[in-house]
Formats: C-alpha cells, sequence, structure tokens
C-alpha cells in the first residue's frame, strides 16, 4: 500500500503502525486555524499488516476530545475505506518516557501523571452502554502513549480502546509499567517508582485486585497480544506478583 500524496517523512514506527508527516498545508473539515497543540500540522499513521481499524478510533478519540480529554485532533484519511489510515494533528514534546531519560520529569511524577489521566478519563461516561458503572477504556495508557506538548500531557495510541470497569484500564496500565521493573532492564528501578506513585493514585487497590479486578483480565490479555515477544510473556507473572506487593 503507497503512501498518500502529500504525505512526508517517516517519523517513527511502533509495533503496529508507522507515523508519516502530512505537510498538505490545507484546511481540512473546517479545522483551520492551527490552534492546536500541534499548530494544524497532521501525520498520518498507518497500521501495518491488518491491524488497526482507525476509524473507530477516530470514533472514541473525538468522543473524549468533546468531553475535554487531552487528545490529538482527527480527519477523515485521503480514502475513506482504509481502515488502516488515522489522520491526526501533529504533537510536539518528548513522551513520558522520553522527559524521564532528559531528566525534565521524575518517576514519581510521572506515575502520578498517568494516574490523573486514568481518573480523568473514567470520568467520561461509555460511548455505547448505559451502564453507570462502565466508563471508556483506553486499554495501553503507558509512558510511551503520553506527550508531553506545551498545552500539557496528550493521549495518544486508541487502537486498544474500549469499554468496561475501570479496574481493567488501571491493571493493564500497571502491568506494562510493572513488566519494565521486574525485567533485567537498566530502567527498572525508574519503572518501579512510577508504579508505585501510579498505584498511589488509584482510587481503590479492589480495582486490580478485588474479586472483580481487571489484573487477571489485563495479565490475560497481555500473555494473547501477538505483539509480546517471549520474554515479555515470561515476565507477566513476577508482574503481577509486584503490583499486589505494592498493593499491599
Amino acid at each position: 500500500m503507497g503512501i498518500p500524496a502529500g504525505a512526508g517523512r517517516l517519523l517513527g514506527s511502533g509495533r503496529t503502525a508507522d507515523v508519516y508527516a502530512l505537510d498538505d498545508g490545507g484546511d481540512h473539515d473546517g479545522l483551520g486555524d492551527h490552534d492546536g497543540p500541534g499548530g494544524g500540522a497532521w501525520v498520518l499513521r498507518r497500521y501495518r499488516d491488518g491491524y488497526g481499524d482507525a476509524p473507530a478510533e477516530a470514533a472514541v478519540m473525538e468522543y473524549v476530545r468533546g468531553h475535554g480529554y487531552p487528545v490529538p485532533r482527527v480527519r477523515a484519511a485521503a480514502d475513506a475505506r482504509l481502515r488502516t489510515d488515522l489522520v491526526m494533528e501533529r504533537l510536539y514534546g518528548p513522551t513520558v518516557v522520553e522527559a524521564l531519560a532528559a531528566g525534565q520529569l521524575t518517576a514519581g511524577d510521572a506515575g502520578l501523571a498517568l494516574a490523573r489521566l486514568l481518573r480523568d478519563l473514567h470520568a467520561i461516561p461509555a460511548r455505547r452502554s448505559t451502564d453507570p458503572a462502565v466508563r471508556v477504556l483506553h486499554l495501553d495508557l503507558h509512558p510511551e502513549n503520553v506527550l508531553l506538548t506545551p498545552a500539557g500531557p496528550m493521549v495518544i495510541d486508541w487502537a486498544n480502546a474500549g469499554e468496561g470497569p475501570p479496574g481493567r484500564d488501571w491493571s493493564m496500565s500497571a502491568v506494562i509499567v510493572a513488566q519494565v521493573a521486574v525485567d533485567d532492564d537498566p530502567r527498572a528501578p525508574l519503572a518501579e517508582e512510577m508504579l508505585s506513585a501510579l498505584l498511589a493514585g488509584c482510587p481503590d487497590p479492589a480495582l486490580l485486585t478485588g474479586p472483580d479486578g481487571g489484573l487477571g483480565w489485563a495479565t490475560g490479555q497481555r500473555a494473547a497480544n501477538p505483539t509480546m515477544s517471549p520474554r515479555e510473556v515470561e515476565l507477566l507473572g513476577e508482574a503481577g506478583e509486584l503490583i499486589r506487593r505494592l498493593l499491599a
């Protein structure tokens, strides 16, 4: 699949998608005045290998943005039939991981920021469900999916978003950070400090470890994720133990 006309250089690649600059300079869908955190520039996120559902992802992003949640603006792709293509506002600023590496942010502050973003997200009613216990879930909210822009933290990568009990979101974020904390990784001490702050910001430990908590669900989802390496899957048991120990 070729890159649409107007696409610029490759800005980055993740496990499932590539991101390209889109410097077409036009005013699309009435979004015009270049007043967002991205200054009016746009990027194309193109999923690989049949992964992703860009229209569904865009719908969730627009919904939470309408409730004041910090996400980039989105617009229709050049070919709306392509479920692989998501065009969104270009954001400027480091990820939380990059800010930590540069000494611009402490691990404790990073964990508290993630907790605040989760609490704010779960204050938004579900899009579809009428059950008051069900909320919009990101299900991949971790330090590499939060950019620190001049306008404040912005949450990206909503491919896994859904609806359900908030404990699943808290658990998924905790497991992702805990996998780094228990690995043979120079970042492990920082990850554990971040995890401790994240869990301290959780309104109720039972959301993760109670009878209806989400920790077992999140661990199972990570184990079944085809983008996980064998090593990452091996770490899940130890990651869960660390989370339980910090919550005790």
